[in-house]
C-alpha cells in the first residue's frame, strides 16, 4: 500500500513513514523521522529529525513537530498548535544539546494554537483546549484550559467531559460509549472498555 505525498511536499531520504500515511500540502518530513501507519500531515506541517510519531496522528495545518517531540498513537495535534524544545532560547546561544523531551501520550488531544512548553508529559488521553499555554506535566484524562493551562475536568477516551469534581471521589459513564470511569482523588481510571469509534 505505502505512504503517499502532495508533489509539492518534500520527505527526505532516510524518513520512515507507515502504510496509509499521507503528507499534504508544502509539508517537510526531515530524514531521521519516524511515522507510523495511518497518519496524516496537513498543509504546511514539519517534522524534525528526532521524532517518533506513532499510528493514527493527525497533525493538522502549520504545526513543526520539532526534535526531541514523541506522539503515540493516536494523537490528535490541532491547527497551529506549537511544540517547543528549548527552554530559555537565545538567537546568539547555542542550545542543541539542552533539548528538553516531549511526549505526548495516546489518545490525547492538543487544542488549535495551544503551546506545548518543552519537558511535559501529556497523560492518555487528556484534551489540551484550543489556546492553551501548557507549562508542566498533565495527567491523564484531564481537561486543561488557559494561560497557564488549568485542570477545570475530566475527559473520556471519546472525547466527551465527564460529570465527575478534578478531586474527589466518584464514578462517571461516559455519554457517547457507556465507558464507566471511576476517580479517586486526583486520578481517573477506566473501568471497562470499549473500542472507540472512528
Amino acid at each position: 500500500m505505502g505512504w503517499w505525498k502532495h508533489d509539492s511536499a518534500i520527505v527526505d531520504d532516510g524518513a520512515q513513514l507507515g502504510d496509509g500515511t499521507k503528507v499534504w500540502h508544502f509539508s517537510h518530513v526531515c530524514a531521521g523521522a519516524r511515522i507510523g501507519e495511518g497518519c496524516s500531515l496537513g498543509q504546511g506541517v514539519y517534522v524534525g529529525n528526532d521524532v517518533a510519531i506513532g499510528r493514527n496522528v493527525k497533525i493538522q495545518n502549520n504545526v513543526s513537530v520539532y526534535d526531541a517531540v514523541t506522539l503515540e498513537d493516536d494523537v490528535f495535534c490541532g491547527p497551529s498548535m506549537v511544540f517547543t524544545n528549548v527552554y530559555n532560547p537565545r538567537s546568539a546561544v547555542p542550545r542543541k544539546n539542552e533539548y528538553r523531551h516531549t511526549l505526548v501520550k495516546r489518545g490525547a488531544t492538543l487544542g488549535a494554537n495551544c503551546t506545548i512548553v518543552c519537558g511535559a508529559t501529556i497523560g492518555e488521553y487528556a484534551f489540551i483546549g484550543a489556546g492553551a499555554v501548557v507549562k508542566g506535566d498533565v495527567t491523564p484524562y484531564a481537561l486543561m484550559v488557559g494561560v497557564p493551562a488549568r485542570q477545570i475536568g475530566w475527559m473520556s477516551r471519546h472525547g466527551e467531559k465527564l460529570d465527575l469534581p478534578v478531586d474527589g471521589q466518584g464514578h462517571a459513564a461516559c455519554p457517547a460509549s457507556g465507558e464507566r470511569y471511576e476517580l479517586t482523588g486526583r486520578t481517573l481510571r477506566l473501568l471497562d472498555a470499549t473500542e472507540p469509534q472512528a
